[in-house]
């Protein structure tokens, strides 16, 4: 199982999200939105399973006029709004990484390469 925490270094949800998954041995993988931020798939997967827009924005971020701009936008502009400016989401976001399909020799079923 591979989690992914996507949050800042500075966020104290982010660390305790981290340390919960480290004492229990569990690996995570921290990506820092700051540096490198959600993709536009990653955001629409975690929009649609948390429920709405609404749901991710953090009414007590920093930004505030940005926040505001966001929530007064029209629909097809707020998800270009927010994947620009990621620092008005809720942290920490915790989401499972994509499995990469193992690759399976045709003839005889087994894993490895076909070759």
């Amino acid at each position: 199982m591979n989690i992914q925490i996507f949050g800042t270094k500075k966020c104290f949800d982010t660390k305790k999200a981290i340390r919960y998954f480290k004492e229990r041995n569990i690996k995570a993988q921290f990506i820092d939105l700051k540096e490198k931020g959600l993709s536009k798939g990653e955001y629409t997967k975690v929009k649609q399973a948390i429920g709405g827009l609404d749901a991710m924005l953090n009414p007590k971020c920093k930004d505030q006029d940005t926040l505001a701009r966001i929530q007064y936008a029209v629909d097809d502009e707020k998800d270009a709004n927010v994947l620009a400016n990621q620092q008005v989401l809720k942290t920490p976001i915790v989401a499972m990484a994509p499995r990469r399909p193992s690759a399976t020799c045709q003839k005889s079923g087994k894993r490895g390469n076909s070759f």
